[in-house]
């Protein structure tokens, strides 16, 4: 960042009006300010050594002080008593010291530095030809430390100093073209001046080879057109001249490349002037910018590109797609990834993410894909050209399909990639909803798919997006207003035959609509993430009433259904832990339940956040069990206190030996590992006959009671234990 501050104040001098004048006061006043708020120094100044007497004279000083500068101006207008000083900044060009008042160099000014309170100085000579024409000093009221990188900043000012004396002297008199040829020559600017009658390059300094890799003979006395810029370019350098003669600035900053093949940047201004004789010439000015140029690009890469795999990243991808009115979105979710990442390392998640983002870009190229990315931890998206043909289009997703499933040697292991693809025709959506959007909405109904899992959005499912837009825009309404209720469905303890328990389950009232089922709307909350506003309303409800009923001493437990993205949060602990405080609630009374899929969305961090909530006292329910992925492994790894086999296989445990052996394992397995176990959607006597004799613990479902409200569940639980009693 100290290396670009300093290129942008030489700019500043460099591309200033008064140096391109030859205005030496000004440019000095101007380079005064600039060093003084860049050194923070009490005073800089610039003087002008008039004759071969050592007469001296204040061009400029800069000071916050205004005092100071009167006092500068009043002891520097003096002749020099010390030749000790000029032969010392003859030799260095400079003098830097920290001990200015007692500094034997410096005795010549020792009265001025104690009047100024003046304690440490940098001096750099302002040279023409290797004449000193003055002075740049930069003077500090505390004892400083200057690096070498800041005096030769100020050296390369005290050059721009030194250039526009000179363009002063070219201007006012042609036998003083000698100064600023010098000047030019130890400039590290390119410099040169152009006839512009005959476009010949008439001078040029020697900073041109260091910079081109061309020698000073073959530039020099030849015309525009062997420059870099204008190589095989004669219409530009007609079109340049043009407008030099007319009397424009010519600036600007361009890429340009060597004889050898190399590239560089490089930043250039050109002004015209005329002489005495009434010749049009430009004067132009060049600096090699690659290094910043580097910086920027690499700042760039960093911003748009994602590290891992190479392609454009979320930021990108969502700004060319807000550009694109017509072509095709591809969505691509890697299902199973996090699994494949949890239990093969987050090294081998990371090949696997780079060998797709490999078969993306083959896929890009070979298609003319307008883009692709990396849009999310394991999600990639590309934009096609439009095709218009229904047939093709799918024949280019199958390609996409298979390409992607083909194994790959992942480390020592053969990894089946197994991807979900979302597919959108733009055009047709892009004015009135958002493509990813849709293809989000797509992508849900590929992963559901038990073979070839792409899914292009058609008519059916912008009708249902059409709806769950809808649902968004009421949800925002109903989480303002209130609009949810909890109703309670009971669990059966099927040894004793008592209610032990209760499931909370969250209704919507819609004002238009009715009572909603959380199946309407959770998906929508979970996709737009109001699902942690309305899982924070139900699980501070759920514990308020579980604090009614054991205050009435009500002897049951409370399930609170929790979301992935509420349960990952980073909050739930405290929340939990704030209102299992505040209403005293029992231990073991409050139990969490979060399907196995989502638990094993982050193993880590779910199983610290379910030991921390264990430790609390509150239970781990894995809801709709035998659906998701979950292993022996992490069972036992889990402080679990209870599984809820999904409704799927209680649904026909009388018709299906498949059903029923499942069902048998799974209450085996539980017993093993000493996890309570409670049967969704028992809805008849023979399946709860046959859970009975296979020892399941609990049961709920509609052979008891569907979920009714706290009034009503009050009264059932009451009278249904009194008819056991």
């Amino acid at each position: 960042m100290k290396q670009n501050e300093q290129q942008h104040l030489l700019e500043l001098i460099v591309n200033s009006k008064a140096k391109e004048k030859g205005d030496f006061t000004a440019t000095s006043e101007l380079a005064c300010k600039l060093l003084l708020k860049y050194f923070n120094a009490t005073c800089v100044s610039v003087i002008s050594l008039r004759n071969k007497a050592l007469e001296q004279k204040v061009v400029a000083c800069a000071s916050p002080n205004t005092a100071m500068v009167e006092v500068t101006k009043k002891f520097r207008h003096k002749h020099f008593a010390s030749e000790l000083y000029f032969d010392e900044i003859r030799r260095y060009r400079h003098i830097v010291s920290n001990i200015s008042p007692t500094d034997k160099r410096l005795t010549c000014f020792s009265e001025y530095y104690l009047q100024s309170g003046i304690q440490s100085n940098l001096d750099v000579a302002i040279r023409i030809n290797g004449h000193i024409e003055g002075l740049l000093c930069i003077e500090f009221d505390h004892q400083i430390e200057l690096p070498k990188q800041s005096i030769e900043f100020a050296c390369q000012f005290a050059d721009q100093l030194a250039l526009t004396l000179a363009t002063r002297y070219a201007y006012d008199k042609d036998e003083r073209l000698t100064l600023f040829h010098s000047a030019t020559e130890q400039a590290k600017h390119v410099l040169m001046l152009v006839n512009l009658k005959n476009q010949i390059i008439e001078y040029i300094n020697p900073a041109h080879e260091k910079m081109t890799g061309l020698s000073r003979d073959v530039v020099q006395n030849n015309e525009l057109i062997t420059l870099d810029f204008f190589r095989g370019k004669r219409e530009l350098a007609n079109e340049l001249t043009q407008e030099l003669i007319a009397g424009k600035t010519v600036q600007g900053e361009t890429e340009l490349q060597r004889i050898d093949g190399t590239n560089y940047w490089v930043q250039y201004q050109a002004s015209r002037f005329v002489t005495e004789q009434g010749n049009y010439y430009a004067l132009v000015s060049c600096l090699d910018v690659s290094e910043q140029r580097r910086h920027k690009d690499e700042l760039e890469k960093l911003a748009w590109n994602c590290t891992l795999t190479g392609l454009h990243n979320r930021l990108h991808f969502t700004q060319q797609l807000d550009v694109t009115s017509e072509g095709v979105l591809i969505l691509i979710d890697l299902m199973g990834f996090k699994r494949f990442n949890d239990t093969s390392g987050h090294e081998q998640g990371d090949s696997l993410l780079t060998e797709v983002a490999r078969r993306l870009k083959h896929f890009a190229e070979s298609n003319g894909a307008i883009d692709v990315a990396r849009v999310g931890s394991d999600e990639f998206a590309l934009i096609l050209p439009a095709i218009h043909s229904s047939d093709i289009l799918e024949e280019t997703i199958v390609k996409l399909y298979q390409k992607l499933s083909v194994p790959s040697v992942i480390g020592r292991e053969k990894v089946d990639p197994k991807a979900a693809i979302a597919v959108v025709d733009i055009a047709p959506v892009v004015g009135e909803f958002s493509p990813l959007s849709c293809a989000d909405i797509a992508l849900q109904y590929a992963k559901k798919k038990a073979m070839m899992n792409y899914q292009i959005f058609n008519d059916d499912l912008l009708a249902t997006f059409k709806n769950n837009a809808e649902i968004e825009r009421d949800l925002q309404t109903a989480i303002r207003g209130r609009q949810f209720e909890l109703y309670y469905q009971p669990l059966m303890d099927l040894k004793n035959h008592k209610f032990i328990g209760a499931e909370a389950l969250i209704r919507w009232h819609h004002p238009k609509k009715g009572v909603l089922y959380p199946g309407a709307f959770i998906d929508i909350a979970e996709q737009t993430g109001m699902i942690n506003a309305i899982g924070d309303w139900v699980l501070e409800a759920a514990c308020k009433q579980l604090n009614l009923w054991q205050r009435k001493n009500v002897d049951i437990v409370m399930h609170v259904n929790v979301a992935a993205r509420q349960f990952f949060s980073g909050n739930l602990f405290e929340q939990v832990w704030n209102l299992v405080t505040r209403y005293r609630l029992k231990p073991q009374s409050l139990i969490l339940e979060i399907t196995e899929t989502e638990l094993m969305g982050d193993v880590r961090h779910a199983t610290c956040l379910c030991q921390e909530l264990a430790d609390l006292g509150v239970g781990l329910a894995i809801d709709d069990f035998g659906t998701g992925y979950s292993s022996m492994r992490y069972l036992k790894q889990f402080p679990i206190t209870k599984l809820k086999i999904d409704r799927s296989f209680i649904s026909d445990l009388t018709t299906s030996h498949q059903s029923r052996e499942i069902v048998s394992a799974i209450i085996a397995m539980a017993k093993a590992l000493n996890i309570s176990l409670t049967a969704e959607g028992v809805e008849t006597k023979e399946q709860e006959l046959f859970l009975e004799d296979s020892l399941c613990n609990h049961a709920q479902g509609y052979l008891y009671s569907p979920a009714i409200r706290e009034n009503e569940f009050s009264r059932f639980i009451s009278e249904q234990n009194e008819t056991v009693h």
